[in-house]
């Protein structure tokens, strides 16, 4: 079976060519076309017509379309900022240490919710590919440091990280089909009343969804909201279980 190539980020990128477009342009178009057609419509032929130039000459840039995808993905994860005014330290590892480590943690995933709403393709590309570009890693050594600072370590913080982050991506990617598909308040509302009334007229079969599934509830912001609430609390739980939180002198 042939192996998959290897990420850009572990491969020698050679020296720097003589500039004609440019990476910078390239990724910059990529990232517009993957916001107008998704991943499922990205190809090089309609990302040079979209840079009006011949699909040969992007690979004087990049070896593969894989690499373009790359490139654009760690470009939008640089819009999960790193530092945000409330920070009340001058460091990583301080913010970090801040005993709102919860605050900090749901201001980032709040953040990634919303880059992921402007650009809906990153839930499936995150899942097919590893995130080794330098925004993609500072930003996860801010989380990690977050949460290892909180008190977990080893297999308990890579579990505490990969639930947080599924459920994001789960839940954005999810939300994102809602919306595209549907984007009438009114009829959504609707749609809603009318499911609700399907399963209450139901109520000796289903007595539990009729009671709690509350189906004509469409708030997203308040399900991320108490959702993630459910899954932070879970963590903290793990915390008194482990060991007490660590002091920046301390060290990782």
């Amino acid at each position: 079976m042939p192996q998959p190539p290897r990420a850009i980020w572990l491969r020698d990128q050679g020296p720097p060519r003589k500039p004609r477009l440019s990476r910078e342009r390239i990724v910059t178009a990529a990232v517009e076309l993957l916001d107008a057609e998704g991943a499922e419509g990205f190809s090089m032929r309609r990302l040079a017509a979209r840079l009006n130039a011949g699909t040969m000459s992007l690979y004087a840039y990049v070896k593969t379309k894989e690499d373009v995808l790359d490139l654009a993905l760690d470009a939008v994860m640089a819009e999960i900022e790193l530092d945000t005014p409330d920070d009340r330290s001058d460091t990583a590892e301080d913010a970090a240490e801040d005993s709102s480590w919860r605050t900090f943690l749901v201001r980032q995933l709040s953040q990634s919710r919303e880059v992921m709403r402007r650009h809906p393709w990153i839930p499936a590309l995150t899942s097919t590919r590893p995130l080794l570009g330098p925004n993609a890693l500072a930003r996860s050594e801010r989380f990690y440091t977050a949460v290892n600072r909180a008190g977990l370590d080893g297999p308990q913080l890579v579990a505490a990280v990969g639930t947080l982050s599924y459920y994001v991506n789960g839940f954005v990617a999810s939300e994102n089909v809602w919306r595209s598909w549907m984007n009438d308040p009114e009829g959504e509302l609707e749609l809603r009343r009318e499911a609700q009334a399907h399963i209450d007229q139901q109520v000796g079969r289903y007595p539990t969804l009729s009671s709690q599934a509350q189906l004509e509830f469409s708030d997203f912001d308040a399900a991320f909201t108490h959702g993630l609430k459910i899954i932070l609390d879970g963590i903290e739980t793990q915390l008194n279980v482990t060991r007490p939180p660590r002091t920046i002198s301390e060290g990782p």
